[in-house]
């Protein structure tokens, strides 16, 4: 690969209550495939954390459920209207293709339109009294109302402006307050977004985006006393430290997922295939639901491994910015260095490299291989980029189910059979927040709850319904009422 350096495309600065402050001290944002300096971003302080929620926290939103509808219908309209500008901009400083960054695009204007269609919904709930001997002649209600404090919000690299939308567009719908803090890696797309929120006509006292070093000023976010709730989507190692950090207060994790794809015997094999090629390689691989294991049945195992490998052999990996290759590059070349480290210490331990693990940089093409031992780390632990690990299970379905929940990880799966005691048995004995039968595991629309268990998460819910309820607090109260 030939590493050009291009000269940088956007400076920014981070936003504290819709201003744009500079630290003196800067991070560079570089294209992972050219190395070129994409832009820079301020290098916050936790004083610069401190003063943003301060901000934030002065300020008591009023805006009613029109006015924050419509801003959410521009915000959605502006994305759709730019959504090329907004895939550029997320190819340059994530490495994804131009077809990934285009779709994460169009998914953000759902996340806005479902959103805005929500806000104006009545939350409420009632519930009357006398249906006891000792009720009473009243009526209880229940109204959802902000948070008293601010959102800290912290997203990561691999959908810059989807991740970000989903904890904005909720707060935003519940009229909360919000702190986002965007990853270091890839901050340009937040800021850009920032902009357009503001531009939609959110007061810029809910919205502050801080920038920087986690190692310095990622404490600051967790335990900011104007801090009521954490929303978080990462590593577990960060949402670990999180939860142990973070004290009294509301935290929501979405962390790791080491996602099965389950091919049975009575399969469509070509399908499944299909799914298992797309489900491990798009967005490079990079999703907490991407396909990160296949457990194929031995009985249909050797035509699979065929299909699969055709799939992945007619995949075009290279310039992100082109528009006809299907897989860019991983974040950085340190990741794509450690993909090719657990393939080469998995075929040590007795796997068949098929296809790939040529690596080039940055770029780190589809890479497949069979008879991989379950307890490989390749398999074992969470491979985060565009690996296609093919696990030969007994013609067996307890047998397939122990080997899927033989993970730290819950979060989602995917299932290839059309019998239903099959399917029946996947849904109420794996162990993960989501099975999808007959797709990826990460299928899902903007509203869907979505979620994990075990080292995936807590348990709590995204998606723009859940986010909604877990962004509020529910006030109760009751009124006399006649027979």
């Amino acid at each position: 690969m030939t590493v050009n350096t291009q000269p940088a495309i956007r400076a920014e600065a981070m936003r504290i209550a819709g201003r744009r402050v500079e630290t003196g001290e800067t991070i560079e944002v570089r294209n992972p495939y050219t190395g070129g300096l994409v832009g820079t971003v301020p290098a916050a302080r936790p004083e610069h954390v401190r003063a943003a929620f301060a901000a934030a926290r002065a300020f008591r939103p009023r805006l009613s459920r029109y006015e924050r509808q419509q801003i959410l219908l521009r915000t959605a309209e502006t994305l759709r209207d730019r959504k090329e500008e907004f895939a550029r901009l997320i190819t340059v400083e994530s490495g994804l293709c131009w077809k990934d960054s285009l779709y994460e695009a169009s998914r953000a204007y759902d996340v806005y339109s479902f959103a805005a269609q929500l806000a104006i919904l009545d939350d409420g709930e009632t519930y009357a009294c006398d249906i006891s001997p000792m009720g009473k002649q009243r009526r209880i209600y229940t109204t959802r109302v902000p948070l008293m404090g601010v959102i800290a919000a912290i997203t990561p690299f691999n959908h810059p402006l989807n991740m970000v939308s989903h904890k904005l567009a909720p707060a935003i719908a519940t009229n909360n307050r919000v702190v986002l803090k965007p990853t270091e890696l890839t901050p340009l797309t937040a800021l850009a977004l920032a902009d357009v929120l503001y531009e939609a006509g959110l007061p810029p006292e809910m919205l502050s985006v801080v920038t920087g070093d986690p190692a310095t000023m990622g404490d600051a976010m967790v335990t900011d006393p104007d801090a009521d709730l954490v929303t978080f989507t990462g590593s577990v190692r960060v949402g670990k430290r999180i939860a142990a950090t973070a004290g009294y207060k509301r935290v929501i994790l979405e962390l790791g997922g080491n996602d099965p794809l389950i091919v049975m015997e009575d399969a469509d094999l070509a399908r499944a295939a299909q799914l298992a090629v797309a489900g491990a390689t798009k967005n490079s691989g990079q999703r907490c639901t991407a396909v990160k294991r296949i457990l194929v049945v031995e009985s249909v195992a050797d035509a699979f491994a065929r299909l699969v490998l055709d799939g992945a052999r007619a995949l075009r990996c290279g310039d992100p910015m082109d528009r006809q290759v299907d897989v860019g590059t991983v974040i950085h070349e340190r990741a794509a260095r450690e993909f090719e480290r657990r393939v080469t210490a998995a075929v040590a331990e007795g796997a068949t490299l098929l296809h790939g693990n040529n690596r080039q940089g940055a770029l780190y093409p589809p890479t497949v291989l069979d008879h991989v031992p379950p307890g490989a780390e390749l398999v074992r632990e969470e491979t985060f980029g565009p690996v296609i690990p093919i696990i030969r299970c007994p013609d067996d379905i307890a047998e397939v189910i122990r080997i899927a929940n033989a993970t730290a990880y819950g979060l989602s799966s995917g299932v290839c059979t059309n019998r239903l005691d099959h399917i029946t048995r996947f849904v109420s004995e794996l162990d993960v927040g989501t099975v999808n039968v007959w797709e990826v595991p990460g299928y899902r629309i903007e509203m869907s709850p979505f979620g994990g268990i075990k080292d995936s998460g807590l348990g709590h819910k995204e998606g723009v319904v859940e986010a909604m309820k877990s962004f509020t607090n529910v006030r109760t109260y009751s009124l006399p009422w006649p027979a």
